[in-house]
């Protein structure tokens, strides 16, 4: 695996960790600056999965992925 791969790979992997990290907080917090926090933190994920850097990253598809996380269990 070539440098930009693990690069390109970290990236994404610490997307998907924010999404996951912001989904828990929306589940267990009350506060609502948290929570909306969190949910700004969502959208900008779901952005970046479906932009052009990441398919330039990556040839999963950012659509999938995002499914993928929604259905999840937290």
């Amino acid at each position: 695996m070539t440098a930009y791969q693990e690069l390109a790979n970290a990236i994404i992997l610490q997307a998907v960790k924010d999404y996951r990290d912001a989904r828990k907080t929306i589940k267990k917090n009350k506060s609502k600056l948290k929570v909306e926090v969190a949910r700004g933190t969502i959208d900008e994920c779901e952005r970046f999965f479906r932009s052009n850097w990441y398919s330039a990253l990556t040839e999963v598809d950012g659509g999938y992925l995002i499914k993928r996380l929604r259905e999840e269990e937290i």
